[in-house]
């Protein structure tokens, strides 16, 4: 593993804490940088790399233990990364499985987030949680990509749609307007929470977003190419009140929409998948989607 200077730390003073050190070695091994059986300097080596006590390190070290991060931290041989836990295999709705997911892959150095979705309503919400980390000083990541596939603003979406086919009376879709209103407000909203970090902490935070010539029937989070979590859009009809009209619709509420968990850590299995989700999302990013402006 090589080894880097950061004995800066991000409270200003002269000496990292404990639980800095333990955020910037949680932050490799969840990025991938450490792996399970993966051995870390010495405790000695690691005192010079943050230019700390030992006795800084070895607390940092088992918190990390506790944390069932790290095996065999002695004051003898090096910690050794241990192996991951079981991923659950129960999916839990997007609302309740996507936040925590998200704020482990917020402790890395660089933090890189790829989406496909429908609108980012989901998103918006459960990004909260790593950016207050951020706003208290818990974690600090170097730097933050985001970059989201949505629907076009130019297609016949699959869905939402009227149950009884044809633009209303004046010409217009009133739902497709709902939609687009949604995913413009949203993915401004999310794009502004995520700059003002940048303005506040100094960390390179960049949010890209390009438009599908597509419906995506699905919604996909790739989490610094570690994790992928995949759920489907499952379509009912309701009705809701959207300014002078009562669209009767088939649409989705993507909050509800249960998200199966693969890792790379668990398995040749699930680490194929990731693979080939990355693969799929960066084809998409460099062929047919196109710029997309939110107006």
């Amino acid at each position: 593993m090589v080894v880097t200077q950061e004995n800066v730390a991000v409270n200003g003073s002269s000496k990292l804490s404990a639980q800095e050190i333990a955020e910037t070695l949680r932050g490799r091994i969840r990025s991938g940088d450490l792996r399970a059986g993966d051995r870390l300097p010495t405790q000695a080596e690691l005192a010079d790399e943050f230019g700390v006590e030992r006795g800084t390190v070895r607390q940092a070290l088992r918190a990390l233990q506790d944390a069932g991060l790290l095996t065999n931290v002695t004051k003898g041989a090096p910690p050794t990364v241990a192996e991951p836990a079981a991923v659950p295999e129960e999916p839990r709705p997007t609302m309740v499985a996507l936040a925590p997911r998200l704020t482990d892959a917020f402790h890395a150095e660089h933090v890189r987030i790829d989406v496909v979705c429908h609108t980012s309503e989901t998103l918006m919400v459960a990004v909260g949680e790593p950016l207050r980390m951020i706003h208290e000083g818990a974690i600090r990541p170097q730097s933050i990509e985001f970059r989201m596939l949505l629907p076009s603003r130019k297609i016949n979406l699959a869905f939402p749609v009227l149950v009884e086919e044809g633009a209303d009376d004046e010409g217009g879709d009133p739902v497709h307007d709902r939609w687009l209103s949604m995913r413009n407000a949203q993915a401004q909203v999310l794009r502004h929470n995520l700059h003002a970090v940048r303005a506040t902490h100094g960390i390179d935070v960049h949010v890209r977003f390009r438009a599908l010539p597509f419906t995506p029937p699905m919604k996909l989070y790739l989490l610094n190419g570690a994790e992928a979590l995949y759920g489907y859009y499952r379509l009912e009809r309701r009705e809701e009140e959207w300014g002078e009209h009562t669209l009767d619709m088939y649409d989705t509420l993507g909050s509800q929409s249960l998200l199966f968990c693969f890792a790379r850590r668990a398995g040749q299995r699930d680490a194929a998948f990731v693979e080939e989700s990355q693969k799929w999302f960066d084809a998409l990013w460099e062929t047919i989607t196109t710029d997309l402006t939110l107006s």
